[in-house]
């Protein structure tokens, strides 16, 4: 059974950073895409970052690239997302999702394993 849990979440002020964790289980987590989505209240849920085998296969959206970097640690079946420079508009539920595919991707529907999110907060 696959299993992603995420973590890291919290409050945080408008300019600080977090850095969430996604532990996988149950996969062979170095043959994963994983991505990183976001959902805000009354909002679609969004793209944020993806990365594919190789650290250098990495994608962001518009809004967080230069602030958000995705890394993963394979032998500990371990994908990050650091967060700096953080705005009250990354407020949301944070998810993390795992393919087994070689390249980043996008793509929502992609994505065939999801955690169960976690929150993150930015004050103003």
């Amino acid at each position: 059974q696959v299993q992603l849990l995420e973590s890291g979440g919290g409050l945080v002020q408008a300019g600080g950073s977090l850095t969430l964790s996604c532990a996988a289980s149950g996969i062979t987590f170095s043959n994963c895409a994983m991505g990183w989505f976001r959902q805000a209240p009354g909002k679609e849920l969004e793209f944020v970052a993806a990365i594919g085998w190789s650290d250098y296969n990495s994608v962001y959206a518009d809004v967080v690239k230069g602030r958000f970097t995705i890394s993963r640690d394979n032998p500990k079946s371990t994908g990050y997302l650091q967060m700096n420079s953080l705005k009250p508009e990354d407020t949301a539920v944070y998810y993390c999702a795992a393919v087994l595919r070689p390249i980043a991707t996008m793509r929502r529907d992609a994505y065939d394993y999801w955690g169960q999110g976690t929150q993150v907060t930015v004050s103003s």
